[in-house]
């Protein structure tokens, strides 16, 4: 099962509030809004894919427990980026300058930030080139750090500010350099 893609420009421009009472109403759903007012209708993960994405969260809560430098999030968190897009990274962390700036209703609602550190995890069912997109727009709107761990082909593309993506074969371990200090993730039990 892909993602499926609706658009609906011919019909509605969806506002954030419309899109986050549309989110509220379909929780079994896990919906994604581009910037360009597309809907994203996301499939949900298989096991293998869950599983990894479970030890990925843990990994990283557990680093920011030590840390306590910010704020974790799972896959079923929605952030509202600068560009209009409404996204849900498999795994994000925001810092604690950029969470506590929000006011408790935004940090109830779909955050109106993007995360400093981001991961997306593609399963089975993704196309790599959507993915990338992500992580390029992630960059475009303030994301430090992101990681695409491409099971598939045994590779992970790390994404920079102001910097071209650098693509590793089968690490091992994979850094959170100066955006995550200290955190030094083994992945090698993904592949």
């Amino acid at each position: 099962m892909t993602a499926l893609t609706l658009d609906l420009s011919s019909v509605i421009r969806l506002t954030h509030e419309q899109f986050e009472q549309l989110a509220l109403a379909n929780r079994d759903l896990r919906l994604e809004l581009t910037a360009a007012g597309e809907l994203v209708l996301m499939p949900p993960t298989g096991g293998n894919t869950g599983r990894r994405n479970s030890d990925l969260t843990t990994d990283i809560t557990l680093w920011n427990r030590r840390s306590r430098l910010g704020v974790v999030f799972d896959s079923s968190t929605t952030f509202r980026l600068l560009n209009g897009a409404e996204r849900s990274p498999d795994v994000a962390w925001v810092s604690l300058a950029h969470w506590n700036a929000l006011t408790p209703a935004e940090q109830d609602s779909f955050p109106p930030l993007c995360p400093d550190f981001v991961i997306e995890l593609r399963s089975k069912s993704d196309r790599l080139q959507p993915l990338q997109a992500k992580l390029a727009e992630y960059l475009a709107n303030g994301c430090r750090l992101g990681w695409l761990i491409n099971i598939q082909d045994r590779q992970v593309e790390i994404y920079r500010p102001g910097m071209d993506r650098e693509i590793l074969n089968a690490p091992q371990t994979l850094s959170g350099e100066g955006v995550l200090p200290e955190l030094t993730v083994a992945i090698a039990e993904l592949w």
